[in-house]
C-alpha cells in the first residue's frame, strides 16, 4: 500500500514538473487571431471605426462586436483581405465611418497662418505634427496617415490635404489595357 502511494505521488510529481514546462514552453500571448487582424488593418489610428485605434477595431472584429467594414482608410483591400482572413463575405463599405479614398493624401500646415494654439497636436493620433504652444507647426510627411483628424479642430483653417508625392518608393507599372484589335502581322 505504502508503495502504491509512493508510485503514484512521485508520477503526481513528474506530470505536474511536465505540465509547468509545457505551460511557460508553448505560452501563447495574447490572440493570433487578433494579431493577424490587427496586422491587416493600415495602422492610421484614426479612430474613423469608432474604436480608438486599430488594436481595438482588431479585438472587437475577433469578439464579432465589429463588422469588418468599418474601416476607410484600409477601404475594399482591407475588407476582402479580412474577409478572407476570417472566412467570411466581403461587404462594402460603411459609409456611416467616412469614404474610401481613391488615393492616400497627407495634410500640411500652411505656418505663415499658424497660430500655435496646439489643437492639431493634440487631435493627431500618430503625432505627425510637431510644434509648440504660440509657435507655427508642421506636418511630419513620413508619419502622417492622412485620416484628417486635425483639420476640424484648427481656429484659423491653416490646415489643407495634399495627395501623396509619388516616388520611386511608391510607384506602380499601370495595367495593360485590353485592345480589341489584334496586331497585324
Amino acid at each position: 500500500m505504502l508503495e502504491a502511494i509512493i508510485v503514484l505521488t512521485l508520477l503526481a510529481v513528474v506530470f505536474g514538473l511536465l505540465l509547468g514546462f509545457a505551460a511557460v514552453r508553448f505560452k501563447v500571448e495574447g490572440d493570433p487571431v487578433v494579431d493577424q487582424i490587427d496586422s491587416l488593418l493600415p495602422q492610421t489610428q484614426c479612430g474613423q471605426c469608432t474604436y480608438a485605434g486599430c488594436r481595438p477595431y482588431a479585438e472587437a472584429i475577433a469578439n464579432g462586436e465589429a463588422e469588418i467594414n468599418q474601416c476607410p482608410p484600409g477601404g475594399e483591400t482591407v475588407i476582402v483581405a479580412l474577409a478572407d482572413l476570417l472566412g467570411v463575405d466581403a461587404k462594402p463599405l460603411n459609409e456611416e465611418h467616412g469614404e474610401a479614398k481613391e488615393e492616400k493624401t497627407v495634410v500640411i500646415i500652411d505656418e505663415q497662418i499658424c497660430i500655435g494654439c496646439t489643437l492639431c497636436i493634440q487631435a493627431c493620433p500618430v503625432d505627425a505634427i510637431l510644434g509648440a504652444a504660440k509657435q507655427m507647426h508642421t506636418v511630419i510627411k513620413d508619419e502622417c496617415t492622412g485620416c484628417n483628424l486635425c483639420i476640424p479642430p484648427c481656429p484659423v483653417d491653416c490646415i489643407y490635404i495634399k495627395p501623396v508625392e509619388t516616388g520611386l518608393k511608391e510607384w506602380k507599372w499601370p495595367l495593360p489595357t485590353h485592345n480589341e484589335k489584334e496586331p497585324q502581322s
